[in-house]
């Protein structure tokens, strides 16, 4: 132990489970590019194998060399063992893929010269100058869903750096600018990004592996991420990426991939799990044991909670969180890891349980996708207090009801005060919701209120890919157009979704570019675009300042307001002010219309923190507009901070900036909000 190489003053150790291997050659490169070993050590069952492990020391070996594994074992169905084939490490730090060709990895035999190699990082002696994870508590969070290749890779982006590490630390200025608290990272783990996923039969290039949900090395960061890897720079360079931003104030929360790995079915790749321990790595087939079970939707399905597997996840966790200062994970279809070794649902699954009570993990952020491609649904369902969860009903119901869908007032008031019908429990509470309207996989913001119907021609499949089902209405136009109206509609859609997203209790995700109106033409499945459609265009910033304005506005009001940003459910029981946390409304105060015809609700949120100003809130999703009646606010009064029915400037007002609200009705135009600030005498 521990296993992977390990560097020390002296020479590596290398370490390696396979509990069915007869024999394990240790290959040694001089670079990443050598075709061929400078060395093959054979480990000697007698000396260098305890119990699974096989364990070699290499005096004099220093960092910076490239090593890889032959193994032998089985070749019964259910194993896949090659004496021929070059295995990675699944503990290696970092890897280059200088030579690969999948190809060659899809079938038996030698694939020496076209392998990948894993490169022997030495991670001490680096400088963190004091960091260490930050610790902010979950309710305060605000994430921002980011690729890192994406966030910068567009000439428009003017980093000197594009589509790395080393281009986010140059933006940071403006993720601080806008308010976020923390990053939460689409796929960083080492993944193929040239793995050809077919032609673009618009323009006729290669559809590639863009977003990354197919690690085959979860210690090391992806290498086309880094400005050198072949030199063994990945975890130097993302250390750089996460200091910086723990220096700003923001978070690094990573979007990690334990469900499936890059090996595919039975014709795809064998890179490391499969020529290492095929049956404990992967749900294999009950009777036909050289097929997979596929949970994930993906080819093969990770077995979890077989104990090497929950040692290596655990043992990954605690090293990103550890080695490398990630403050959290989200695990992509986290239902996965409720499933045993027969793929049933287990009632106490290991590695969840296992993650809920690390110690090493007690204060690092942890949110589960709570389903997967098998049918498996557990939102509400990860154990204690410790889980927070993508809330995919929020999603869906707040798209209906911005939409214009009738019969959801009651819902949206449901979803608003923290989903109270899923997370009630002990210890649970509206942190426990991830509450998001859009994510990586489907409409951005902006298609959302300018398409009906998915366009994901470029994709090559057809334009069979992606749901059907987006919740989406395009304004009376599909897809582009110049007709002022329908886009100063579009824009007042984008900013009445922010509205209800920001003044939910829970925690608050959206994806880079909806703050700015960014386009995948109508693409609801990008995962092979890497390209412009996908890549954030830096020149809408200035093309759609006024969402921007309204998105950090936004921020900064729930920032500013502990009453957003609960512990407990709002139940209308007087708070710590002695007054009610929320009244409901409807045109008339009291009076909420929870009707199935109504599109129309109001609310006053009282101020949690002595002096904190009360916020009303008025919400018509209506084609006409409506008078709603306004309460008194004790001795004080009502400011205008926002209004989605007008033009910027005038929809959202800066600090100290808000014009009175006079009258006791407040008309609020059709599918529009308005929210009110209370000011006190």
């Amino acid at each position: 132990m521990p296993l992977g190489a390990t560097v020390d003053d002296g020479g590596v150790n290398f370490a390696l489970f396979s509990e069915q291997a007869t024999g394990v050659d240790l290959l040694l490169f001089d670079s990443h590019d050598e075709t061929h070993p400078v060395a093959t050590i054979p480990f000697d069952p007698a000396l260098n194998r305890s119990f699974h492990f096989w364990h070699m020391y290499i005096r004099g070996l220093k960092a910076g060399y490239h090593y890889a594994f032959r193994v032998t074992g089985p070749t019964d169905p259910g194993y896949r063992f090659d004496a021929q084939k070059v295995l990675l490490d699944p503990y290696a730090k970092g890897n280059t893929n200088t030579l690969w060709k999948p190809v060659d990895a899809c079938v038996p035999g030698d694939n020496l010269e076209s392998s990948m190699r894993a490169v022997i990082v030495d991670g001490r002696g680096y400088d963190w100058e004091g960091d260490a994870p930050l610790k902010l508590p979950m309710s305060n969070t605000i994430v921002y869903e980011m690729h890192v290749r994406g966030f910068t890779k567009s000439d428009t982006s003017g980093v000197e750096h594009p589509g790395t590490f080393s281009g986010v630390i140059e933006k940071i200025p403006y993720l601080q600018a806008l308010g976020v608290t923390a990053v939460e990272l689409l796929p960083v783990f080492a993944f193929d990004e040239r793995e050809v996923r077919g032609i673009n039969p618009i323009d006729g290039s290669e559809l590639r592996n863009f977003w990354g949900y197919d690690p085959y090395l979860h210690f090391a960061p992806q290498a086309s991420y880094c400005l050198s890897p072949e030199e063994g720079s990945q975890i130097t360079e993302f250390r750089d990426m996460v200091k910086a931003l723990h220096k700003a104030g923001i978070e690094v929360i990573l979007d990690v991939v334990f469900n499936h790995t890059g090996e595919g079915n039975h014709m795809g790749p064998t890179i490391a799990f499969k020529g290492l321990g095929n049956d404990a790595y992967y749900l294999l087939h009950p009777t036909e044991r050289q097929y997979y079970m596929d949970y994930s939707g993906c080819g093969n399905t990770v077995n979890a909670n077989h104990p090497i597997v929950e040692k290596f996840i655990l043992d990954c966790l605690h090293y990103w969180v550890e080695e490398m200062h990630v403050d959290g994970f989200r695990f992509d279809e986290g239902s996965v890891l409720h499933r045993g070794g027969d793929g049933a649902p287990m009632e106490f699954p290991p590695v969840v349980w296992g993650i809920e009570l690390s110690e090493k993990l007690a204060d690092t952020k942890v949110i589960a996708e709570p389903w997967d491609a098998g049918g498996l649904y557990d939102v509400g369902r990860f154990p204690g207090s410790r889980w927070s969860e993508w809330n995919g009903r929020f999603r869906d119901d707040v798209r209906g009801f911005v939409r214009g869908d009738f019969g959801l007032v009651s819902t949206i008031a449901t979803r608003m005060t923290g989903s109270m019908d899923m997370y009630e429990g002990v210890g649970r509470g509206p942190a426990n919701s991830v509450n998001f309207i859009t994510a990586h996989d489907g409409f951005t913001l902006a298609d959302l209120v300018a398409y009906n119907s998915k366009h994901n021609e470029a994709n090559g499949e057809g334009n069979r890919d992606g749901v059907d089902q987006n919740l989406s209405w395009n304004c009376g136009v599909e897809g582009e157009t110049d007709d002022p109206t329908i886009q100063f509609l579009r824009h007042k859609q984008i900013k009445n979704f922010a509205a209800i997203l920001f003044l939910s209790q829970g925690v608050p995700m959206f994806v880079s570019g909806d703050e700015v109106g960014r386009t995948q033409r109508g693409n609801n499945n990008a995962y092979c675009q890497d390209s412009e459609l996908s890549w954030f265009d830096w020149g809408l910033l200035e093309r759609n300042a006024d969402l921007l304005h309204f998105f950090n506005r936004m921020i900064a009001l729930r920032r500013k307001h502990a009453s957003l940003r609960r512990h407990t459910f709002l139940t209308g029981r007087a708070n710590r002010r002695g007054l009610e946390d929320i009244r409901w409304h409807g045109l008339e105060l009291d009076r909420p219309d929870w009707d199935a015809g109504s599109r129309l609700l109001a609310f006053t949120l009282a101020g949690e923190e002595p002096l904190e100003p009360n916020l009303h809130v008025m919400m018509n999703m209506d084609d006409n507009p409506h008078d709603f009646a306004v309460p008194r606010d004790g001795e004080g009064r009502w400011l205008v901070f926002a209004d989605t029915a007008k033009a910027s400037p005038a929809d959202i007002a800066e600090p100290g900036q808000e014009p009175p609200f006079e009258g006791e009705r407040c008309t609020v135009e059709g599918r529009s909000i308005v929210i009110l600030v209370s000011q006190e005498h």
